[in-house]
């Protein structure tokens, strides 16, 4: 016994000083180790939430990743306060943000704000969250061609609930008004879901966020659906028309997805890519989809970054045009 001990010490004594004559260390700690935080830049109950604590809830449950998983609300400032979350944490692979692309990519269309595309590593996009327009039960405003001569009568009083002034439900008010010659006003909140809680509530006549944050109260028949801003009518919603059919070519919605910081390590983030298509191929995520009525579609993380670069031309010519594209 106190030989096989004396060898054993003499073993580990010649481990350490190779390691200290060559160089060679310990194998690092194998990634994730450690609790990975999900970073949503809207408050609890809006799409981006949702959206969020679904998929990590898939992770978890799928048992695709074994480490605790934290869905962690950043709110303010239209998102910058997220955003800047993610810059600080440059090369941190244990902090994940949940895309929303408008807000994403207005914020990095800015240059003012410093947030642009390179402080991301993008992983995975998921779907497509159609915006729509959607007034409560009780409105007066029984279809979209309702809303749209009320706005020609009275200009610049019947007003919209938004989650940002420069977010995909505000692009597509943009767009309605470019296209039909009227103006809206409107109001920002937190989330999608407050915005949706404005229009039960009376507080404001319509929103044109995503149909994914009022389908509930759809399915209540506590709000009706005016229009989508899909290209075709959805599966899931085929007595719905899309703005196109009713004269309003207007196409736009959220785009949901996942990115790291930038700087992090490779292999980390084809980790991470890998697990979040495990959970977009998962029965939970594809029935989640078609619930909420996305348009469900993977794309990887070069796909993805080169479909964030292509629509963040196109945001920034909206945001020009809006007063928010140029340094001020």
């Amino acid at each position: 016994m106190i030989i096989q001990n004396r060898i054993r010490n003499f073993i580990s004594l010649f481990a350490g000083t190779l390691a200290m004559v060559t160089g060679f260390a310990a194998p690092a700690q194998a990634y994730p180790s450690k609790t990975i935080e999900f970073v949503v830049h809207t408050a609890p109950g809006g799409g981006t939430d949702l959206f969020a604590r679904v998929v990590t809830d898939i992770l978890q449950k799928e048992k695709i990743l074994a480490q605790p998983l934290l869905v962690a609300n950043r709110t303010g400032g239209g998102g910058a306060i997220a955003y800047n979350y993610i810059k600080s944490r440059r090369g941190d692979p244990y902090v994940v943000m949940t895309v929303a692309t408008g807000t994403l990519l207005t914020n990095a269309a800015r240059p003012d704000l410093g947030l642009g595309l390179d402080i991301y590593t993008p992983l995975a996009f998921f779907a497509l969250d159609p915006q729509a327009i959607m007034v409560a039960a009780d409105s007066r405003f029984a279809t979209f061609k309702d809303l749209i001569e009320a706005a020609r009568k009275q200009p610049d009083t019947i007003v919209c609930a938004v989650t940002s002034p420069g977010g995909s439900g505000r692009l597509a008010l943009y767009m309605i008004e470019k296209a039909t010659g009227t103006k809206f006003r409107f109001v920002s909140f937190k989330g999608g879901g407050d915005a949706v809680l404005a229009v039960l509530g009376g507080h404001v006549q319509f929103t044109t966020e995503n149909v994914s944050e009022a389908f509930a109260s759809i399915e209540a028949k506590q709000m009706r659906v005016l229009g989508m801003t899909t290209e075709r009518r959805l599966a899931q919603m085929p007595d719905i028309p899309t703005l196109t059919e009713l004269g309003t070519a207007v196409q736009v919605g959220t785009g949901r997805g996942f990115a790291m910081p930038a700087g992090v390590p490779k292999e980390a983030a084809a980790f991470m890519e890998a697990a979040l298509e495990k959970a977009h191929k998962s029965k939970a995520w594809q029935e989640f989809a078609h619930k909420n009525v996305f348009e469900n579609r993977w794309m990887g993380s070069a796909e993805f970054a080169a479909y964030l670069t292509k629509r963040q031309s196109e945001m920034q010519d909206f945001l020009q045009s809006i007063g928010l594209g140029q340094k001020p």
